[in-house]
């Protein structure tokens, strides 16, 4: 089984707090205090971040990080793709035995079925703003 990630929670984590505290710059080794998590991960969630355009962050010994607009404007869909987290699930690679009807047809019918999962999942989350999280 393969290692869960923990990207996308921690990016929107580092967003929350980013919005918590809207129109301050926070700077990495608060982020990562608060995340509870190395510093060097934080600061490349930051990156993915601020390549995103989510966030401007400014580098060096008094370096911090701030958002580039409102938390309303912010979706948890975008926190998610700027994250870079991998699926959730995927196809295996296993080769297809010919002879069983079960091995032919699998791979098509989870590809459907995980596309309409993993749009449903996106659709839940450009339905939430980092707002909807803060004020929680």
């Amino acid at each position: 089984m393969s290692a869960t990630s923990v990207q996308f929670t921690v990016a929107a984590h580092i967003m929350a707090a980013l919005g918590f505290r809207h129109g301050e710059e926070l700077r990495s080794a608060m982020l990562a205090e608060s995340v509870k998590a190395d510093p060097t991960f934080v600061r490349k969630s930051l990156s993915k971040l601020s390549k995103a355009g989510l966030i401007v962050t400014t580098r060096g010994k008094n370096g911090a990080s701030r958002l580039t607009r409102s938390p309303k404007q912010i979706t948890l869909l975008d926190i998610y793709r700027a994250s870079g987290a991998r699926a959730t699930f995927a196809i295996h690679r296993y080769p297809v035995e010919k002879k069983c009807p079960v091995s032919t047809n699998i791979k098509g019918c989870m590809s459907s079925v995980l596309k309409n999962a993993r749009e449903g999942f996106e659709n839940t989350l450009d339905g939430i703003t980092l707002a909807d999280v803060v004020g929680r």
